[in-house]
């Protein structure tokens, strides 16, 4: 079965960290890229970074360039987004997405507190 199954949300105050983990199983992890988006309240699914499958290429969003680091463990079928001087903007659901199996986790709740 194709799966991804995010964890490590919570609640942060402004300028805290939260490290989001991806575990993905049922299809060959090594040989797609991974996406993470988020969804706020109210608006639209959002694309905050995407690690190509050798792990050497990132891009980020413009919002989240310089504070959020993506990679992954192709070993362990891991994708990681590390996310450091969080943001009350930030807050939302961080879905984990494997763009070409077309398969998504069920997100997690990330909550930034001013």
């Amino acid at each position: 079965q194709v799966q991804l199954v995010e964890s490590g949300g919570g609640l942060v105050q402004a300028g805290g960290t939260l490290r989001l983990s991806c575990a993905a199983s049922g299809f060959t992890f090594s040989n797609y890229g991974m996406r993470w988006y988020r969804q706020a309240p109210g608006k639209g699914r959002e694309l905050v970074a995407q690690i190509f499958d050798t792990g050497n290429t990132m891009i980020y969003a413009d919002s989240v360039k310089g504070r959020f680091t993506i990679r992954r463990d192709n070993d362990k079928n891991m994708v990681y987004l590390q996310m450091n001087d969080l943001k009350p903007e930030d807050t939302a659901v961080y879905y984990c997405n494997c763009p070409s199996a077309k398969v998504w986790g069920q997100g997690t709740q990330v909550t930034v507190s001013s």
